[in-house]
């Protein structure tokens, strides 16, 4: 697992970013929410994370965010 902060929050449209430990960003869509707990996140907030890739994008997301 890794961890990261919550660096921003879309509500409205159900996505956010996690700032990894190395400064990156990594992408994550409300359902990678544990336990349906998106609208309990808030910017700043530590998280923990598993890092998969989207194939329609071919780029890294993160799975299965819980708040740490």
């Amino acid at each position: 697992m890794a961890s990261g902060t919550i660096k921003k929050l879309v509500s409205d449209r159900g996505f956010g970013f996690i700032q990894q430990a190395d400064g990156t960003d990594i992408f994550f869509h409300r359902s990678a929410v544990a336990s349906g707990g998106f609208d309990m996140l808030s910017e700043g907030q530590a998280v923990t994370y598993d890092k998969g890739m989207d194939p329609r994008r071919n780029k890294e997301n993160a799975e299965k965010v819980t708040p740490a």
